[in-house]
């Protein structure tokens, strides 16, 4: 019997020369290159998804305080899965199978049901739809409430996106051109959960106009999105081989920016996480974000990646 990969099955999509693995594992994409250059700071076919990388995070992205919330007037109980913070995170389909199917050779949807358990009582579903296209990647992630009672919801995408460098090789996050188009920042406690806010402007997080990330340590939540008009907040990451842009509709009121500097000494800095999120960090408890989905009702999101290389 052949071993299965620790992500599980594998479903290519492809769009000229440009191509993205999906797979079973998390939802998300392991791989995205175009004509051969890596667009996504992704993970071996033999490996495991390090660090969040490619993950869909459902039903919260980022993390709830000791796992704990209230809910209904009760008090509700996560596991605990980060362990030097003591936090739940990331939601609870990162390590699931998802249900993948193929629509086209350029399209495919992953679909996954969290089912009512301890911590959180509630079965919602959850979609996302894949398309590969002239403009890069396109991703409608849709969560529906299955439940006979209101559920709290939140979603988030987990990408790590390479600088594009000259001829085709990734530059370190240090020489990354940044534009992050937010007017506020979140400030965090030591186990990493919002207790604040203050404007970026002016100050060394303010990337509402191009700038260069130089040696700045960036693991921030970033709120008060400026948007295009067609509705699109953009952030985008330049270097001298061309730019990466990570876009999200109005249903992401939140990006998280990660530059990797408590990763390991081979992935430190060597990419840019970019995370678009419905809410924030103990969203469950806060509430800033957070959806609370009426049974039977659908709430979509759509986000993407567009390389120009």
């Amino acid at each position: 019997m052949d071993p299965i990969a620790p992500s599980g099955r594998q479903l290519e999509l492809v769009h000229g020369d440009a191509a993205v693995t999906i797979v079973e594992v998390g939802g998300g994409p392991r791989d995205y290159r175009v004509g051969g250059v890596a667009v996504l700071d992704g993970y071996p076919v033999d490996a495991m998804a390090s660090h969040g990388r490619g993950q869909l995070l459902v039903p919260w992205p980022n993390r709830i305080a000791g796992g704990r919330y209230r809910w209904d007037d009760a008090t509700l109980q996560l596991a605990i899965s980060e362990a030097k913070t003591g936090n739940a995170i990331h939601g609870l389909g990162r390590w699931s199978a998802w249900e993948l199917e193929r629509v086209g050779p350029a399209t495919a949807t992953a679909s996954f049901i969290v089912r009512a358990q301890s911590g959180y009582p509630f079965t919602v579903a959850f979609r996302a739809a894949y398309v590969l296209g002239d403009d890069g990647l396109t991703v409608a992630m849709t969560a529906t409430n299955l439940s006979a009672r209101p559920a709290p919801v939140g979603m988030g995408a987990h990408p790590y996106l390479y600088v594009p460098g000259p001829n085709g090789t990734p530059a370190r996050a240090d020489d990354a051109l940044l534009t992050v188009p937010a007017e506020r920042r979140l400030l965090v406690d030591e186990a990493l959960i919002p207790n604040g806010d203050e404007k970026v402007a002016d100050g060394p997080y303010d990337f509402r106009a191009p700038r260069q990330v130089g040696d700045l340590v960036i693991d921030h939540c970033f709120s008060e999105l400026r948007r295009d008009p067609d509705g699109r907040a953009r952030v985008i990451l330049a270097g001298d081989g061309g730019a990466v842009t990570v876009w999200m509709d109005e249903a992401w009121e939140y990006i998280q920016v990660f530059t990797g500097d408590t990763l390991s000494a081979d992935q430190r800095r060597r990419s840019i996480a970019v995370e678009p999120q419905t809410c924030p960090a103990d969203a469950f408890n806060s509430g800033h974000g957070l959806r609370t989905l009426e049974p039977g009702e659908t709430f979509t999101g759509t986000w993407g990646i567009t390389p120009t290389l």
